[in-house]
């Protein structure tokens, strides 16, 4: 019997995964300076580069449906624009 445990191309998006995460993501567009680093890194792909018209620039905006939380954007962001805040459900 075979099993498949694997899931099919282009179903994840169909499968929020963000519910578990115990922490968040959150970027200080001041401080931001739209390098685009973090959108890079996500292991997850739920970082987006997009234009926010209060700051004239591209910004990091985060899929909060699909972030785990991991930290990873937050750790490789070269000037500590994103800091990981406790989820609250």
């Amino acid at each position: 019997m075979k099993i498949n445990i694997t899931a099919k191309p282009g179903t994840t998006i169909k499968n929020k995964t963000g519910g578990w995460r115990t922490f968040i993501p959150s970027t200080d567009y001041n401080k931001c300076t739209s390098c685009g680093t973090c959108a890079k890194v996500c292991p997850e792909g739920c970082i987006a580069m997009e234009n926010i018209k209060a700051h004239k620039k591209e910004k990091p905006v985060t899929d909060y449906d699909f972030c785990k939380g991991c930290a990873v954007c937050a750790v490789e962001c070269p000037i500590k624009a994103i800091i990981m805040n406790l989820d609250e459900k």
